[in-house]
């Protein structure tokens, strides 16, 4: 099973590595990154600049696009668990119901819900941007204020470090 795993995703990386593919699989990058496996979506857009130079702002923003995108997903996946949790406790009100996560639970859920959608500007930072996203849902922040900021984040993000990466790597391909 892993060894199908690994060369499906091998698969995977190989058919987006095309140049012929382009904004579609910086597109799906993005979007995975966010969402289903730790991939780094930064790389793909680096690399298709490169490639072809005059597709700087079209990279950042299709990245910005995906990785958003994946983001909400991951909104959509906090509320959904949310709800599936309320329906739990209602079909069993006989059973004891502890907080998750004891004080860290009070501290994250008082400072998410104090800074509200601005907090997922942060929605950027790897591994916990993620978990920041399926939080709001979970807490039920408003949806399209958070989509706003995490986009913005994101967006800051993409052409800080691609044209950071351009900076550093000038050489042709």
């Amino acid at each position: 099973m892993e060894a199908m795993l690994q060369s499906s995703v091998h698969w995977l990386l190989l058919t987006l590595a095309l140049p012929s593919v382009g904004l579609s699989a910086i597109f799906i990058v993005a979007l995975i990154s966010a969402t289903l496996l730790p991939l780094g979506s930064e790389p793909a857009v680096f690399g298709l600049v490169k490639i072809a130079p005059d597709m700087f702002w079209p990279a950042i923003l299709v990245a910005t696009l995906g990785n958003t995108t994946g983001g909400a997903i991951s909104y959509g996946m906090g509320l959904g668990a949310e709800k599936a949790y309320e329906r739990w406790r209602e079909k069993h009100p006989e059973k004891q119901h502890h907080k998750a996560g004891g004080r860290w639970h009070d501290y994250i859920s008082y400072w998410l819900h104090r800074l509200g959608p601005p907090a997922l500007f942060f929605s950027w930072v790897p591994v916990f941007g993620d978990l920041l996203c399926a939080v709001a849902g979970w807490l039920r922040l408003p949806f399209w204020p958070s989509v706003a900021y995490m986009a913005f984040g994101k967006f800051l993000r993409y052409a800080i470090m691609t044209a950071a990466l351009i900076w550093f790597f000038p050489g042709k391909v």
